[in-house]
């Protein structure tokens, strides 16, 4: 693998700055793999693109995406734009011969998911979604205590993903509203958890969902209001491929939540529980403890959850999310290298589109829907 390695990213709000934090830290944190070169930042405007080239490094920039494509010297790009545009710019920067590390979802619309996976297997590069939450060090070890049945055979999962910045119902009408965004909570940040459960337990056999609108409509920057197109909650029964139930509670305006995705596993031998909001710690209960002891204990992040190792010396400091950015950006480039790697490709992105379309497919015909 060459010393350096050629970046692109496309899209500077939010999910665009945790890219190139994650860009620039990335070699800092873990000394191997190439050292990312940031080559050519895109924005809607070329002065929008000077600006945050300045403000994030990047050595050249333009308010045309495909020039970024076109760039001999990117090598990977990075797609933060909303959601409606991953399908065209994802393909377009594979059947260039880029890398491709696309913010989730795939796409609003299922057929543009199943081109963006048929587009990367084409290409033979390698092409991940944004799905940071399973590179957390404690999501890690979850998996280890299940790989090793310290709580025994599951028997049930049980996810909720809450939020609150759409919970004010006065709060002005923006793109995540409208239907060419996708269904709304289910695709927006359910695949969150179902990437979880991805990792975890492998896939969701069949679904029973029921998704509501808190809110009917929503007021505009000029005047009136606007009927809201998406759903901002979802509830979801499912059973997964090995038998285990489960039930997955999403909503976007959850008053007082602001990063919550609490996950409880239980087994025939005690039992898991996890939430996102203190994403350093998790609570572990067994059977095998002494029947007078018997209680969940805290096990909070430290150097043996590797890669917490890399960042931090010392147990109890806690990573954050951009953090995840960084694990999940050297996993990309672990990739790339064709080295084994934690992360969910175009091709496993596509079952939890899958999964999602098919929760959506069980509201319209309210009935159970197989996977």
């Amino acid at each position: 693998m060459k010393d350096t390695i050629g970046i692109g990213l496309i899209g500077t709000g939010y999910m665009g700055k945790c890219h190139a934090l994650a860009w620039n830290s990335v070699k800092a944190v873990f000394g191997d793999g190439p050292r990312p070169r940031l080559v050519h930042l895109a924005e809607v405007s070329a002065d929008l693109a000077a600006g945050r080239a300045g403000e994030f490094g990047f050595a050249r920039s333009t308010g045309d995406w495909r020039a970024l494509i076109a760039d001999p010297q990117v090598d990977v790009v990075s797609v933060t734009t909303p959601n409606a545009f991953h399908a065209e710019m994802a393909i377009a920067a594979l059947e260039a011969g880029k890398h491709v590390w696309c913010e989730k979802p795939m796409a609003t619309a299922f057929a543009d998911a199943e081109r963006m996976a048929a587009a990367a297997k084409a290409s033979g590069k390698v092409a991940i979604l944004g799905y940071n939450y399973i590179q957390n060090p404690l999501i890690r070890h979850i998996g280890k205590l299940l790989e090793q049945g310290t709580i025994g055979t599951v028997n049930h999962v049980r996810v909720e993903m809450d939020e609150d910045f759409m919970a004010d119902p006065e709060a002005l009408f923006y793109w995540k509203s409208e239907a060419s965004s996708g269904y709304g909570a289910l695709d927006d940040f359910a695949v969150h958890p179902l990437s979880l459960l991805h990792v975890l337990f492998g896939g969701v056999a069949r679904v029973m969902t029921h998704m509501a609108k808190p809110y009917a409509d929503r007021p505009l920057r000029e005047g009136g209001r606007r009927p809201v197109e998406t759903y901002d909650i979802a509830n979801v029964l499912f059973e997964l491929d090995n038998g285990a139930s489960g039930v997955l509670s999403v909503n976007r305006s959850a008053w007082g939540r602001k990063g919550r995705i609490a996950l409880q596993v239980f087994g025939s031998k005690g039992s898991i529980v996890y939430d996102q909001e203190r994403m350093n710690e998790l609570q572990l209960y067994t059977t095998s403890d002494n029947a007078t002891e018997q209680g969940y204990r805290t096990i909070l992040s430290a150097p043996h959850h590797p890669p917490y190792d890399r960042f931090i010396p010392a147990p109890g400091h806690g990573l954050g999310f951009n953090d995840l950015k960084i694990i999940e950006a050297h996993e990309l480039l672990q990739a790339i290298a064709g080295r084994p790697a934690r992360v969910i490709d175009f091709a496993q992105g596509l079952e939890i589109e899958r999964t999602v379309h098919a929760m959506a497919r069980s509201h319209e015909e309210r009935a159970w829907v197989e996977v």
